[in-house]
């Protein structure tokens, strides 16, 4: 390897885990961040090693990433148990990369520093500034409309992703890197520097000099994840108007961790910290706009009454001492408490015969005219049955129906994809109509909008509520009443239970038979059933 023993006796060894790949577009920079990393591990008198883990880029990973979120976790949790590792830097950004990193590093409790990709930078197209993933739901809109044509359609691909890095709107990726510097895991400002920034890259180098000092200051995830740390994230969530991934994600984390974060407790948070960043899908602008605004530290600051700031981060410092200095520059994109973008926070916990273990929606991105809303069902076994027929100009659809997609949820997709920004009916769309209530047991990119009921628990493979329903039920959502529920009597719901069947298993081996096997449901995080609690003290085998 040509290392001298002077090179590494003594020296802490730091795993830089790289989530690089040449089909993952949002980390195609990592090649070069990892060697940032390695720089600072050698200032810092470590020894780095590189080590490639599974990239779950969004785009190309079918049926969705988060089928494999936990395969990555696991992953990251053996690559760094089986290696002679003493720390590690995590190399994520994609949507699930940064859960699924910082699962297997709660779970190892090995001193880590997590370095997030960086949203990319604006786009733009004759002269409109474009957002990945929500201007590509409403121009592909306006497209199956007859509005725009194709070519008009390339120049919007052409511009709306020009530069390395993850979504530039407060997707998931957005805001599960936000929630892993509010959890106390990455150096502060780090969730909100571009990642063509030069600024980027220094904070690479000083992520890797943190990993040394962490090592020999024994600083483990287990003292930083606690529960008001997870509190922390969950405001910091609400006020972002983050992603309803997020809910899953940070259930999963907290799991990990030995804690319990029950729905309730993001739907407390939700009805007491306001919505203040003026970002899309639920604002105005951009993840650039954001940082130049001040970042996360400034909008932390802004939060500093609704939050434990005394949690310990990875710099050894408290959340309080990290944003002590921060400020507002652009107080139109980071709002005071006293004038939000709303007055709630971004996400509600749906319950009701629907929903008895609960469902999410991002109230922000919705309609206000249907906050409140009862109409007939337009029902859909999976998504192939929905793909074939929601252009049918025969479906018996209105605007006023309510349009339900069925099989889509952990299990029954299998992976809980983000299907759950139902397509509205073309013919609809030709009428003029943008949004309608949308219900299912799958998620929502955190790029999209509209007026979505997501994460439906029980899910319909499992014989939940939602695999009940039929055409024409009527079925009412009240999101200020917190409910999601079905015009049906019990004995109806009885009767509809007794004929229903359990669809056949997707798998029959392999890591698509052990996550049909053992992945909880939406509530519980979607992690595997083995994988939670603390991490384990266990001795390690003996090697004779």
């Amino acid at each position: 390897m040509g290392w001298d023993s002077e090179d590494w006796d003594g020296k802490p060894v730091i795993a830089i885990l790289n989530t690089w790949s040449d089909l993952n577009t949002c980390h195609t920079h990592f090649k070069i961040l990892a060697e940032q990393v390695k720089k600072g591990i050698l200032q810092a008198g470590g020894l780095p090693v590189e080590m490639p883990v599974m990239s779950l880029g969004e785009i190309y990973t079918k049926p969705t990433s988060m089928l494999y979120r936990n395969f990555l976790a696991m992953e990251a949790e053996e690559t760094l148990r089986c290696h002679p590792i003493d720390g590690a830097v995590l190399l994520g950004g994609c949507d699930k990369t940064t859960p699924a990193l910082l699962m297997g590093a709660l779970s190892m409790d090995l001193p880590v520093v997590y370095v997030p990709g960086g949203p990319m930078l604006r786009g733009n197209w004759r002269g409109e500034v474009l957002g990945s993933g929500s201007d590509v739901w409403k121009y592909w809109d306006e497209k199956r409309a007859g509005n725009i044509s194709d070519d008009d359609w390339a120049e919007i691909e052409d511009g709306i992703a020009r530069s390395p890095g993850h979504c530039m709107t407060m997707g998931t990726a957005s805001t599960m890197t936000a929630l892993a510097e509010a959890l106390g895991f990455t150096l502060p400002g780090a969730s909100s520097i571009p990642a063509s920034d030069s600024n980027h890259q220094r904070m690479a180098t000083q992520s890797g000099r943190q990993a040394v000092e962490n090592v020999w200051q024994d600083r483990k995830p287990s003292q930083i994840a606690s529960m008001e740390a997870f509190e922390n994230a969950i405001v910091t969530d609400m006020a972002i108007g983050g992603s309803t991934n997020a809910i899953v994600h940070l259930v999963a984390m907290a799991g990990r961790a030995g804690l319990k974060l029950p729905l309730e407790k993001f739907d407390e948070i939700s009805q007491r910290v306001p919505f203040i960043l003026d970002v899309r899908p639920s604002g105005r602008f951009l993840m650039e706009d954001f940082y130049y605004a001040g970042g996360l530290r400034a909008l932390l600051k802004q939060l500093e009454s609704l939050l434990h700031l005394d949690c310990l981060t990875v710099n050894g410092k408290t959340l309080g001492e990290n944003i002590a200095s921060a400020e507002v520059h652009q107080p139109e994109v980071i709002r005071p408490l006293d004038q939000p973008v709303s007055t709630a926070g971004g996400t509600a916990i749906l319950r009701g015969n629907l929903a008895p273990h609960g469902a999410v929606i991002k109230q922000t991105a919705a309609d206000p005219a249907f906050w409140q809303h009862t109409g007939p069902a337009v029902v859909f076994r999976d998504y192939n049955d929905l793909a074939a027929r929601i252009d049918d100009p025969d479906l018996p659809v209105t605007k006023d129906s309510v349009i339900v997609l069925q099989n889509a949820g952990p299990k029954g997709a299998p992976g809980m994809p983000e299907w759950g920004m139902l397509p509205i009916p073309k013919k609809l769309l030709e009428q003029g109509v943008r949004d309608m209530v949308r219900v299912s047991d799958a998620r929502m990119s955190g790029t999209s909008y509209g007026t979505c009921v997501l994460h439906i628990s029980p899910e319909s493979a499992i014989g939940g509520p939602l695999a009940l329903l039929r055409d024409g039920d009527e079925i009412t959502l009240d999101i200020p009443g917190r409910s999601i529920s079905a015009n049906l009597s019990e004995e109806e719901w009885e009767e509809r239970r007794r004929s229903w069947q359990e669809p056949a298993p997707h798998y029959a081996r392999g890591f698509g038979k052990l996550y049909l096997d053992h992945v909880t449901q939406a509530e519980e995080g979607c992690d595997f059933d083995f994988l939670h609690g603390a991490p384990a003290t266990v001795a390690e085998p003996e090697i004779h």
